[in-house]
């Protein structure tokens, strides 16, 4: 192996992709557990690729953070057949850097419906936070009024809650196999894993800015200005490990992705 001393994204997939070829499982604390089970198999696949980690807790962010690299992992698990379009991110938009840290997303899908306390990871995406957000600038914070109600006692508090496409959704090719997805200038060089594609994202023509909340009629209405970057083209590789997995990652259509994204909160 040629040393890469860009990233330890190569070694926690490498990591992974070995649990997967072991049948090393997803272990249930207690049917209560309805989060921290696949976080703790990723945890436990960085203490295997001996990468000194730190976990702040679980409301922390990103889940995990690195002590001997400026690099975290943010971990989502998904359940198999389910929704897989998206993810809800509560109060946390993803990007790919965060407080001096690049930040890598970690998608694992397992199955939906299982009366065992141990199974497997069906498939595993981890890429950069940008395939899925590059704005880096936008910080969030949680507002508050009050004055709301009949004696104008009541608080209304503004905690958003970010709905954002998975790299299942975005690309094809990544159903029951296991894919890294990095920033084409990172190149990594690594003998243990082969570029199976190239990815590009484009900017759209609009951002958000703001939004305002109608009280009497419940209507949501954004406020969008022209992007000063649209139609810049962020570029990424696929990698799979070599000997694992077979075909090739693209794109899919945005029209299609958009079209499975959840539109309101009914659900």
């Amino acid at each position: 192996m040629t040393p890469n001393s860009s990233s330890t994204c190569a070694d926690i997939f490498v990591a992974c992709c070995r649990a997967m070829q072991q049948a090393i499982l997803i272990k249930r604390v207690s049917r209560q557990d309805k989060e921290f089970h696949f976080q703790n198999w990723v945890g436990d696949r960085l203490t295997d690729a001996k990468l000194q980690h730190d976990s702040a807790g679980r409301n922390s962010y990103p889940d995990y953070t690195l002590v001997q690299s400026p690099e975290g992992y943010e971990v989502k698990g998904l359940k198999w057949p389910g929704r897989e379009a998206d993810y809800d991110s509560n109060s946390r938009i993803p990007t790919g850097e965060h407080n001096g840290r690049t930040v890598y997303y970690v998608f694992g899908r397992y199955p939906a419906v299982t009366d065992e306390s141990e199974y497997p990871v069906v498939d595993l995406v981890i890429c950069h936070g940008d395939f899925l957000n590059a704005d880096h600038s936008y910080v969030h914070k949680n507002k508050s009024f009050r004055g709301f109600g009949s004696y104008g006692d009541l608080l209304v508090r503004d905690r958003k809650m970010y709905v954002a496409p998975t790299p299942f959704a975005l690309a094809q090719g990544t159903t029951g196999q296991a894919t890294l997805i990095t920033p084409s200038e990172l190149k990594l060089n690594d003998d243990r894993i082969e570029q199976v594609g190239e990815l590009i994202r484009i900017e759209s023509d609009e951002v958000a800015v703001g939004y305002s909340f109608d009280l009497r009629t419940n209507e949501l209405t954004p406020d969008f200005t022209p992007n000063p970057s649209a139609g810049k083209e962020h570029r990424f590789t696929a990698y799979r490990m070599k000997g694992m997995g077979s075909g090739s990652v693209a794109m899919n259509d945005a029209r299609r992705t958009n079209g499975q994204l959840v539109i309101g909160d009914d659900e």
